[in-house]
């Protein structure tokens, strides 16, 4: 039999989809470095440069200048064209505008924009893609329009661009704001904490980003279709009990807190909880200040970044489905059910191996990172260092202060965690199913017993 030489295997498509974060992000670097990027009209530190640029494509929020102050209104569109692209994905906006001018795509390229859409099939992926684009849009621009209602007698014509950079940060999860220019720096929108405007519209922007844009297309088409599909379900459900619990949690735990909720009106405390629930699930904005915080209340909310938002959505952390499926797993172990049953659907086990390994991952991560930053920062307490990496790795961008007092060493962990917040969880539960498929299908082994529990 004549010998055929294989060929070099070429990046599958989640590499070539985390190298395209690190195109946008190393451009994003270079171009915050430049002077005219700078308020002072100097260089910028490189490490800087390079934290703000990570902060923004993987749409955390985490900074340790004041975006409002610090850069110009050039670097500041920088930092929002990075939140945009690293929101909905390089490949995504690559894809839209090649189909937008009719150009034909390679089945490879199909492949890449069909997981970076996180859909199965090739047929939705034009479909999906532009609806994507649309519907982010679409949220954005109403977002901004409401939010000018509020801002513009506020701050006259800065309050136009104001709300236009809110609208895109909270629409994309991404926690970053202007609002130094015209408050003090680094305070987000606490100062706005008494506008109904803001405690509204920002939370359903955020929650409008967080739900993925499966369940939008899902929710869209239910008129055709007349059906809601098992995740569209789970992601709903799920995204109000979790708002519906982290602003009771918010509300009891804080309510005498003078330095949060204590000492104001019932719709105001109600409104800011309500505000800070939301947020929580990756979006970075905070209205009250989060360093004063109890202690348990900080704990409660790295569960709440913990989990995050949707899977295909502007958010983070370990996903509602994720959390959903090991839930139902734990219960099915509790009634002695065979398999995890989700609204009288089995889950194939698959997903349910793949579930745990990415808590498993996180917890892992946070645990060590958490360590790390403690032992490098003496002045930083256990539980903030928790807050701050679990901040990070959900991509949230809400900080006790925890980055203002990180030295190069602890910003450039922060910016690998950030970067596997954003990428890596997905890549992993990738390489699981299409690293080694075809391996060891065929194989039988002995079966081994262990006690646990």
């Amino acid at each position: 039999m004549p010998y055929v030489k294989q060929k070099k295997r070429n990046f599958n498509s989640t590499a070539i989809i985390s190298l395209s974060f690190l195109a946008v992000i190393a451009v994003g670097t270079i171009l915050l470095m430049m002077p005219f990027s700078s308020a002072e009209g100097n260089f910028t530190n490189p490490v800087t440069a390079f934290f703000t640029a990570v902060s923004a494509t993987c749409v955390t929020g985490l900074v340790d200048v004041d975006t409002g102050t610090y850069w110009t209104t050039f670097g500041q569109l920088v930092i929002l064209a990075m939140i945009q692209v690293g929101g909905l994905g390089l490949i995504t906006f690559a894809s839209f505008f090649a189909f937008m001018l009719n150009k034909k795509v390679e089945l490879r390229s199909m492949q890449v924009a069909s997981e970076s859409v996180n859909t199965s099939g090739f047929y939705d992926v034009k479909y999906l893609v532009k609806s994507i684009v649309s519907i982010s849009f679409a949220c954005e621009l109403a977002g901004a329009i409401l939010l000018m209602t509020s801002y513009v007698p506020k701050f006259g014509a800065k309050g136009i661009y104001i709300s236009c950079y809110l609208a895109v940060t909270a629409f994309c999860n991404a926690g970053f704001d202007v609002l130094g220019m015209v408050d003090v720096p680094f305070s987000s929108v606490t100062s706005l904490s008494d506008d109904p405007i803001t405690v509204i519209v920002i939370p359903l922007l955020i929650i409008s980003g967080g739900l993925g844009f499966f369940v939008w297309n899902d929710v869209i088409n239910y008129k055709k279709n007349k059906h809601l599909a098992l995740q569209t379900k789970i992601v709903l459900l799920y995204t109000a009990v979790l708002i519906a619990t982290g602003t009771l949690f918010t509300i009891i735990l804080e309510w005498n807190n003078p330095s949060t909720l204590g000492g104001h009106s019932f719709l105001y405390k109600l409104g800011n909880s309500f505000f800070n629930s939301v947020t929580l699930r990756t979006a970075g904005f905070n209205s009250i200040d989060i360093a004063s915080m109890t202690p348990l209340t900080k704990l409660i909310s790295i569960f709440y970044m913990f989990v995050g938002v949707a899977p295909g959505s502007t958010g983070g952390g370990i996903k509602i489905t994720t959390f959903a499926i090991v839930i139902m797993t734990v219960f099915s172990v509790i009634t002695n059910k065979q398999d995890t049953i989700i609204m009288n659907r089995k889950i194939d086990k698959e997903l349910v191996y793949k579930s745990l390994a990415i808590i498993f991952i996180f917890i892992v991560i946070i645990m060590v990172s958490s360590v790390a930053i403690t032992f490098m920062n003496e002045n930083v307490a256990g539980l903030d260092a928790a807050f701050e990496i679990t901040s990070a790795i959900s991509t949230t961008g809400l900080s006790t202060g925890v980055t203002a007092q990180c030295g190069t060493f602890s910003k450039l962990l922060l910016c690998l965690i950030m970067f596997i917040g954003r990428v890596g969880p997905v890549s992993f539960a990738l390489s699981l199913s299409l690293k080694n498929a075809k391996q060891g299908k065929n194989e039988v082994y002995p079966e081994g017993r262990i006690m646990v529990g």
